[in-house]
């Protein structure tokens, strides 16, 4: 174990204890001690599918620079209950600072005392050692008490109970005096204004930009993060927000809000989505916008439920028996959730298809600090349509896009039908409209693949030969390893459009002489799309899925590998 301070440019911090013992309220306050030090944060949860028990873990990083993936090194690591240990420690080295309670955890070799169950006496209930803790860890970074006391004040409104706090916090940084700087990180440039948000938070502003008017969802992880976010936001921004008896209810309501001129989405995860296959088929027969998030986390089965994979692309490609247009978004940052949930809803609108987020547990429970989002100045422009008496609402138009109108708004009938249907929407088995209705649909690709597409990003020199292609939450991982060794003729692509496939990323495929995809899945879902929709050949495959995400130290490894000869 270091005994010496020395200044650091980031820390590594772990948390374990069991479910119920305030790790997430820590991570929190300690997130937000940092922002007010000026420094970035990003901390990520780790923990079992249990609702009470089990021994789970927050990895909090802060930094001088901005920080978006996890960092293998652990710099200090905090004990809260005896079956962390044996979790944690094999993650820590010579280096790392072990802190834990010697009446809790036993008389380890090395690891520094924090003796809480004697110190809570003073504060007369164990609900207070998370504020103890966090006075502790402040005095081993070297801090005063003041951008600890600030973050307390964010986190406890009642001014009893933040009074007991601070008094807790206190007493954790009077008995760290004896380790005060021993983990020192500097406050930085004091950064106002900066926002903590999860990516739930992020995806659900953005769908609020996009003009999300009404939500309904059945709960199930990671995606009820959105649903319980909207809810908050509901009443200043006017969403609807219905938590359905089940899946197949929630979409079909969802289809109801369109054909009445709302704007909705559902949110779901991969057992959900199975049931809502049906519902994403009636999408594409009666031309109805829709969105859908859908929050990956690893099956098959109830698999790992609070755990983090890239497993759903093609449920997400194939869903829905029949042939119709959709788009597949997949942010890989916060920035990227708010930007491609408002942008979701622009691309359903213009096409009349169903438009997928496609997330995963890591980006959906993550917390990072960030800048505030650019919002639109004003509400998105109708597209709908004032119906006349001889309205139709399958009419050819550009693109396969018919007029849309809903009921009530002018004097024409809003017919949609489940069947093969004619431009009026009533039932047909004609062979001949059958074919031109089939066209008409699948006419709206071009919109979705040109017109409304997002661009890829390009992370490195434009005169690549090597060239990495990734999408979702594995870009953080990527970009950040690329920085550190930086080698040579080697770029990285990060996709936030899945489907259809882009001509700007068709264009860098064919420029790249190897290309690499990476995945956190076992059978390269993105890479079989690639080779399906551009046929090009796919150098080498990188996945992980043992339920947690690439770290930083991982794909460095991986690239080292890479480049050499």
């Amino acid at each position: 174990m270091k005994t010496t301070g020395q200044e650091r440019s980031e820390i590594n911090l772990v948390l374990g204890g069991e479910a119920g013992q305030g790790l997430q309220t820590m991570a929190q306050i300690l997130a937000r001690m940092f922002m007010n030090g000026g420094l970035h944060v990003h901390a990520v949860n780790e923990f079992m599918s249990r609702i009470r028990g089990g021994s789970n873990s927050i990895t909090l990083r802060t930094a001088r620079h901005p920080v978006r993936a996890v960092n293998e090194r652990v710099d200090l690591c905090l004990f809260l209950d005896k079956d962390s240990l044996p979790r944690l420690l094999g993650r820590c080295d010579a280096e790392s600072l072990l802190i834990g309670d010697p009446k809790v955890i036993g008389a380890e070799t090395g690891m520094l005392s924090l003796p809480l169950t004697e110190l809570r006496n003073k504060t007369g209930n164990a609900i207070y050692d998370t504020s103890i803790v966090c006075g502790y860890i402040a005095r081993m970074a070297g801090w005063v008490l003041a951008p600890l006391e600030t973050a307390l004040t964010r986190i406890f409104t009642d001014p009893g109970v933040l009074a007991k706090n601070c008094v807790a916090a206190l007493l954790g940084w009077e008995y760290g005096a004896a380790v005060s700087g021993l983990c020192a990180l500097p406050p930085g440039e004091s950064k106002p204004g900066r926002l903590l948000l999860d990516g739930s938070q992020a995806v659900a502003l953005g769908a609020v930009a996009g003009g999300c008017s009404f939500i309904s969802s059945y709960p199930m992880s990671p995606s009820t993060g959105v649903l319980l976010h909207l809810a908050k936001l509901a009443r200043r921004h006017g969403v609807v927000v219905e938590q359905a008896e089940d899946e197949i209810s929630a979409i079909n309501m969802a289809l109801g809000s369109w054909y009445a001129g709302g704007r909705a989405m559902v949110s779901t995860s991969g057992g959900g989505f199975d049931l809502m296959a049906e519902g994403v088929s009636l999408c594409g027969v009666i031309e109805s916008p829709l969105v859908i998030h859908l929050a990956q986390r690893p099956g098959p089965g109830t698999g790992l439920p609070t755990r983090t994979e890239q497993g759903d692309l093609e449920i997400a490609r194939y869903s829905g028996h029949g042939e119709f247009p959709r788009a597949i978004l997949a942010p890989g940052s916060p920035e990227d959730a708010f930007t491609c949930a408002a942008h979701a809803f622009q691309m359903a609108d213009a096409s009349q298809s169903p438009v997928f987020i496609l997330t995963d547990q890591y980006l959906l429970d993550t917390l990072y600090d960030l800048e505030p989002f650019v919002l639109p100045n004003a509400p998105p422009e109708s597209r709908l349509v004032v119906t006349t008496p001889d309205y139709e609402r399958y009419a050819p138009g550009t693109d396969g896009v018919s007029p849309r109108g809903i009921p009530g708004f002018g004097t024409g009938i809003v017919c949609v039908d489940s069947d093969e249907h004619d431009t009026t929407g009533c039932i047909t088995e004609d062979f001949d409209v059958r074919i031109a209705m089939v066209d008409k649909r699948l006419a709206k690709m071009r919109l979705l693949r040109e017109d409304f597409a997002l661009l890829p990003r390009l992370y490195g020199p434009t005169d690549y030969q090597r060239l990495i292609v990734g999408w979702g939450s594995t870009a953080a991982a990527v970009i950040e390893a690329l920085e550190q060794i930086k080698p040579e003729s080697t770029a990285f692509l990060h996709c936030l459009q899945l489907y259809p496939v882009s001509q700007a990323v068709i264009d860098h495929l064919r420029q790249a002489v190897q290309i690499t995809v990476i995945e956190n899945n076992a059978t390269g879902q993105f890479a079989r799309l690639l080779r399906g929709e551009v046929g090009c050949t796919i150098y080498r495959e990188w996945h992980k899925y043992n339920g947690l995400t690439f770290t930083v130290d991982e794909v460095t490894q991986l690239l080292r590998q890479e480049v050499q000869p």
